[in-house]
């Protein structure tokens, strides 16, 4: 087979090894791909929002499946663009991917179909959202806008005053762009939050393990929110009693809703759930794999990711069981110093060669290019290095270690990822 994956992240590299795995798969291609994704993959260079290009390419490659990775093109309409020309595509249609692309669809959604979730209201009008906040809102308070916004467009306010700079941000001065034309205002939740990924043919739904991604750019959940510092796998808080409630009452729920809808979803549903004392609730859609919760459930999953995906394209889900390695692993993102606000690009990275031929070990790149032929930092999220362990503790002492084994100038991580399974 071929196979074609869109997207250049740290996401679409853990996709593309696992890919090369895959014995059903001799040629794969990745646009626009990065230097670690080129290892597996012929990277072109089409961007992951030039659908028509991408297309002409899978028909003149005979390209058997492409793989979006990346959530603008699918919110975009990538799928439809491509089936639309008989080629086979994993991830949901424009009409399925809203469920990731607008947040007052989906906290709509859950309401329609008693999916728990916390208590919220949309907006479209900033002083219908000020006189919201003025008469009925309880603080904490949290604030989204409505659209995609690379995982930042969530502000957690305390006070009043706090949330009227908020308004001002996402809907007046448009930070986010396009993404704050709708506001949703949600009531602020407690708890642990956990991510579980899942496979979708659009009825049968088959969830992957749980893990839990660290926001914050500095230690002790501190600075800015970013797409993710770190991440862990299997997460200890994800017990068998909140599996059970959760395939009762949310995973399968929240597919037959959609199919109800008249939007059948194929592809990855992530759930992002807190874990209240009042019960798991969700907390966001994601239409994709996480990242960097990919490069920590995908090197624990033992089947081959090919037969899954054609499955969910085939809706033939109800045939396949996923298996994961009883064991754990721990992703730390290595950044650019001053993510997520202003960072240097190109900068020469070393020390590659160390994760040669070390079981259990992995250096996802995200933000990385070829320059003169020398890997450089190519993004604010550069590298994620993985590790495996027996144990959440093993995994993450080997994960610390094996950030040593990358150097470049202006190198910055997290040093608690994970630090909560210390607790548990």
């Amino acid at each position: 087979m071929k196979v074609l994956i869109v997207g250049s992240g740290g996401r679409e590299h853990a996709i593309a090894w696992s890919v090369a795995k895959s014995p059903k798969v001799d040629k794969i291609y990745c646009a626009p791909g990065n230097a670690g994704i080129s290892e597996y993959a012929e990277c072109v260079p089409i961007g992951a929002m030039e659908f028509e290009k991408l297309a002409d390419f899978a028909g003149e490659h005979d390209v058997d499946l492409t793989i979006i990775g990346m959530d603008d093109p699918l919110v975009g309409g990538v799928v439809d663009v491509f089936e639309a020309r008989g080629l086979k595509v994993f991830g949901p249609r424009k009409n399925a991917a809203i469920l990731e692309g607008s947040k007052a669809f989906s906290k709509d959604l859950m309401k329609k179909y008693g999916i728990p979730t916390a208590g919220y209201e949309n907006f479209d009008d900033p002083q219908k959202a000020l006189e919201y906040l003025h008469t009925q809102a309880k603080f904490p308070i949290v604030l989204k806008a409505d659209g995609l916004a690379l995982g930042k467009g969530v502000l957690i306010c305390n006070t009043l005053e706090e949330a009227e700079a908020g308004v001002k941000e996402i809907m007046e001065d448009k930070k986010f762009g396009s993404a704050g034309n709708t506001m949703v205002i949600e009531e602020f939740m407690t708890g642990r939050e956990v991510s579980v990924l899942s496979f979708v043919d659009g009825k049968t739904i088959r969830t992957m393990t749980s893990a839990q991604d660290h926001k914050r750019a500095m230690d002790g959940d501190k600075g800015l929110n970013t797409g993710g510092m770190g991440t862990f796998s299997p997460s200890p808080f994800y017990t068998e009693e909140v599996d059970e409630f959760c395939k009762k009452h949310i995973y399968q729920a929240t597919v037959d809703a959609m199919a109800a809808e008249g939007r059948p979803f194929v592809g990855i549903i992530f759930f992002g759930l807190m874990l209240t004392a009042e019960g798991p609730k969700v907390l966001e859609y994601n239409a994709r794999f996480g990242d960097p919760e990919a490069q920590v459930v995908l090197p624990r999953m033992k089947n081959d990711i090919i037969e899954v995906m054609e499955a969910c394209v085939n809706g033939t889900l109800d045939q396949v069981e996923l298996e994961f390695e009883d064991n754990a692993a721990v992703c730390v993102v290595l950044a650019s110093e001053g993510y997520p606000v202003k960072y240097e690009k190109g900068i020469p990275m070393y020390g590659f060669e160390n994760f040669k031929d070390k079981d259990g070990y992995y250096c996802f790149h995200a933000g990385t290019k070829f320059q003169d032929e020398q890997i450089v930092t190519n993004g604010g999220r550069v590298l994620g290095i993985t590790a495996k362990g027996k144990t959440l503790k093993e995994a993450r002492k080997n994960a610390y270690a094996a950030t040593e084994w990358i150097q470049f100038a202006n190198k910055y991580m997290r040093h608690d990822i994970g630090k909560a399974i210390d607790e548990a």
